[in-house]
């Protein structure tokens, strides 16, 4: 029988197991087309259809390195060849992609990262994390998608950042972060495609609250922790009109076990009595899974016991 650590640590590998799945099951195609048409301007009048269609190749999924330092320049097809800096923590873009928005003269193109996130409060702002994130996306197009003096060869990027389990007094919702001109004194010719080329969009869930817009509902849907497959599948179908194919339907089904297992694992054992009969490396290995699954550092510090200074460290070496 095991005991109670070994259950907690059982317990947070299935999370770890339950974010990787989730992270599969927003890159397919037909998914990430709903979160461009309600998130970015570009798409809003396209079907999901066109935009599904718009999206390039394959979304690279944990895939590719944010990491500072870099010194070979990231082609915005998605090459991976971005180095990591000595000393810095690897980071990875959840979800990475290229889409053109349709029927343009030009085809014009942007670069898109989609992050999700189990908790909204994640010991930083969520948009400060976005803007890096997304300033990443930027300077990795030098050498490939644009040359110096020649700026206006930089591609739009987005970042868009999913949170589950928001509170009840943010619920559902959806903001946008992006650059606007403001006229401090007299005036100047405004030329929204010369700096229009970064936004941060954010994405509160909370399945146990009304969502007013079809696109939050959906979301909750489909990342939902308590509802069946089946119930999933059909609502799906039914209501949002979505079809899955036999990959999405595996992934899903898989998403929805893992979050069965992470539930029925978390009832029958209490994490504060596991960890708190751990050994110090123990406690540190729990606290990092707590801190790469977006657990809220007091959350962490109640229930890992480990000192702040610890969990700093930590994150240094995590972040």
């Amino acid at each position: 029988m095991k005991n109670e650590l070994a259950r907690t640590l059982l317990l947070a590998w299935q999370k770890v197991q339950y974010d990787a799945q989730c992270k599969k099951v927003l890159s397919h195609k037909v998914i990430l087309a709903w979160i461009l048409k309600y998130t970015m301007e570009e798409f809003r009048e396209f079907s999901i259809e066109e935009i599904a269609g718009a999206i390039e190749e394959k979304p690279e999924i944990s895939a590719v390195q944010v990491n500072p330092g870099g010194k070979a320049a990231e082609r915005i097809s998605g090459s991976q060849n971005e180095s990591k800096e000595p000393g810095e923590g690897e980071i990875y873009y959840d979800i990475r992609f290229c889409a053109y928005v349709p029927q343009t003269k030009k085809g014009f193109r942007m670069l898109v990262n989609v992050e999700a996130q189990r908790a909204f409060y994640s010991g930083y702002e969520i948009v400060t994390r976005g803007i890096y994130y997304a300033s990443r996306m930027i300077s990795t197009q030098l050498g490939t998608e644009f040359s110096i003096p020649d700026y206006d060869g930089i591609k739009k990027v987005c970042s868009i950042w999913i949170c589950m389990n928001a509170p009840r007094y943010i619920g559902n919702a959806l903001a946008e972060y992006y650059i606007a001109k403001r006229d401090l004194e007299g005036w100047q010719p405004d030329k929204p495609n010369a700096y229009s080329k970064m936004s941060v969009c954010i994405v509160t869930l909370n399945e146990k609250m009304r969502a007013d817009s079809a696109f939050l509902e959906m979301l909750n849907v489909l990342l939902s922790e308590t509802r069946s497959y089946g119930d999933k599948e059909r609502l799906l179908r039914e209501k949002f009109y979505i079809e899955m194919d036999a990959d999405m339907k595996r992934e899903v089904n898989m998403m929805c076990n893992l979050s069965e297992s992470v539930f029925e694992n978390g009832q029958k054992n209490g994490i504060k009595r596991g960890i708190k009969r751990g050994k110090r490396a123990e406690r540190r290995r729990m606290a990092r899974v707590m801190l790469e699954s977006g657990y809220p550092e007091a959350e962490i510090l109640k229930i890992v016991r480990i000192s702040s200074a610890e969990l700093e460290k930590l994150k240094l070496s995590c972040f």
